[in-house]
C-alpha cells in the first residue's frame, strides 16, 4: 500500500482557548490572534503541494482550513467525525470552574479514566475510536498523496497516541499548539510520527498562552 502523507493541524486560537474554557462541540470561531495564526499557516503551506484538505465541521477548524485551502484552489471537505470530544454540561466553563463545581468529575477527567463520559459527553475511549477511525478512513482514501486534517487538540492527541502506540491512560507530555504543523504517515501498518508541533511559522506573532 502506498503511504499517505498527513499534515495534522489544530485550529487557530479562539477566545475560549485564551480564557481556558472547555469548548468541546460548541461552535466557537477564531479570535484575532487565531486568524493571524491561520494566515501565517497559509504562508507556510503555500508550496506544500497538498492533494486534499479535510476539516472538522466546527467553525474554528473550518476557518483555519479555509485560510490555506482556498488559495491553493482546494475545497475544504467537512468531516463531523473530526470534531473535538464532547464534554456535555461542562462546555462553556473554565477548567477552574469545573474543578470548583464538579470536583469528582474533574478528578476523574484528570486521571484520564477511559470509560468515563465526562460531563455526560463522550468517554475517552469512545472519542479516540471515533476520531482515529475517521482519520484512518480518510488517509486510506488517499494512498500516495499528501493531505491535511484540520481538527482539535483532543483529536491530535488521539492521533499522536495512535502513531506512537501510547495508551489512553498515559499523561500527555507532548505539545498541541494552535496552528502548529504535525506530520504523520499512514500505511497498512497504521500511523507513524514524522514531526510534531512545528510552530516556526508562528514565531513572529506575539507570544500568548493557549489552553490545552
Amino acid at each position: 500500500m502506498d503511504v499517505t502523507r498527513i499534515l495534522a493541524i489544530r485550529h487557530g486560537e479562539t477566545a475560549w482557548n485564551a480564557d481556558g474554557r472547555v469548548q468541546g462541540h460548541r461552535d466557537i470561531g477564531l479570535n484575532e490572534r487565531g486568524r493571524a495564526q491561520a494566515l501565517a499557516l497559509a504562508a507556510a503551506l503555500s508550496g506544500e503541494g497538498l492533494d486534499a484538505v479535510y476539516s472538522s465541521d466546527l467553525q474554528r477548524a473550518r476557518e483555519t482550513a479555509e485560510a490555506f485551502a482556498l488559495p491553493a484552489g482546494l475545497p475544504v471537505r467537512l468531516e463531523p467525525q473530526l470534531r473535538e470530544r464532547s464534554f456535555g454540561r461542562l462546555e462553556g466553563f473554565t477548567f477552574a470552574e469545573v474543578r470548583q463545581h464538579w470536583p469528582e468529575e474533574a478528578e476523574r477527567w484528570r486521571r484520564r479514566e477511559p470509560d468515563f463520559a465526562v460531563g455526560g459527553g463522550e468517554s475517552l475511549r469512545g472519542f479516540q475510536a471515533r476520531c482515529v477511525a475517521a482519520a484512518t478512513r480518510i488517509a486510506a482514501a488517499h494512498p500516495g498523496q499528501s493531505i491535511a486534517l484540520v481538527a482539535h487538540g483532543g483529536v491530535l492527541d488521539a492521533l499522536y497516541r495512535a502513531a506512537a502506540r501510547i495508551d489512553l491512560e498515559v499523561p500527555r507530555t507532548w505539545e498541541l499548539g494552535n496552528a502548529s504543523l504535525n506530520r504523520l504517515l499512514y500505511s497498512s501498518e497504521g500511523f507513524a510520527l514524522v514531526g510534531w508541533n512545528d510552530g516556526a511559522h508562528l514565531r513572529e506573532l506575539i507570544a500568548a498562552p493557549a489552553s490545552p
